[in-house]
């Protein structure tokens, strides 16, 4: 009886621990923002992020992404937020403070212009780091550097002006905090393939550097 009992306990034992190594270990969310700006751009965007993310670097993030907006206590909970769209961007200042002090203390928030918001986004980053300037992340930095190595930097995915793609960046105390992808077009390339009919090779460039970022911000905060 007290050896059944034993196996019994085992067994319950290793039920738990399997359903436990199951559970997703964290969530990534998509900033829901103020000013009339499409900030729901993309849909299919993040969850093949998430699924390439969780196949290629074992990463176990819940399959679907949150939502959630600049001024949420909500927002400490995700170590990487995700913020897209064509237009208008409006960070109330209570919404600033709250958004700065989610990336002083461990957060990141990767910017992917998908034409359009280049402005919006520099002029209300401004209003959450008043003292930073974006500078453009140079080719040998760590975020290019990741499981995939991309030596020229952002991969081109969609053209726009005619313009090279580039990374900008906010560094706060050494540590980069924001990724602002420019010209590059990387949330579109994650994408169903046959929302764009992207070829495989751009579809895969773009989600290798964006398990690049999401990579980055796990290990750099």
């Amino acid at each position: 009886m007290q050896k059944r009992f034993f196996l019994f306990s085992l067994l319950l034992l290793l039920c738990v621990s399997f359903v436990n190594a199951q559970r997703p270990s964290f969530k990534i969310a998509r900033l829901k923002y103020g000013g009339g700006g499409d900030w729901y751009a993309n849909k299919t965007s993040l969850p093949n992020l998430i699924n390439f993310c969780n196949r290629e670097l074992k990463a176990n993030i819940a399959p679907q992404e949150e939502t959630v907006e600049p001024g949420s206590p909500e927002l400490m909970d995700y170590p990487f937020v995700h913020m897209t769209g064509h237009g208008n961007v409006l960070f109330t200042e209570g919404e600033a403070q709250n958004l700065r002090k989610y990336l002083i203390g461990g957060g990141f928030l990767h910017i992917d212009d998908n034409y359009g918001l280049e402005k919006f986004a520099r002029r209300e980053m401004k209003k959450v780091f008043p003292e930073l300037e974006f500078v453009e992340i140079p080719f040998n930095h760590p975020v290019y550097h990741q499981k995939f190595d991309f030596p020229r930097g952002l991969p081109k995915i969609h053209e726009h002006d005619n313009k090279p793609p580039q990374g900008f960046g906010l560094v706060y105390q050494g540590r980069l905090v924001c990724f602002f992808s420019y010209e590059s077009d990387l949330g579109n390339g994650w994408e169903d393939q046959s929302v764009h009919n992207d070829p495989i090779e751009k579809h895969l460039a773009a989600l290798r550097m964006g398990a690049n970022l999401v990579s980055y911000a796990l290990t750099n905060f």
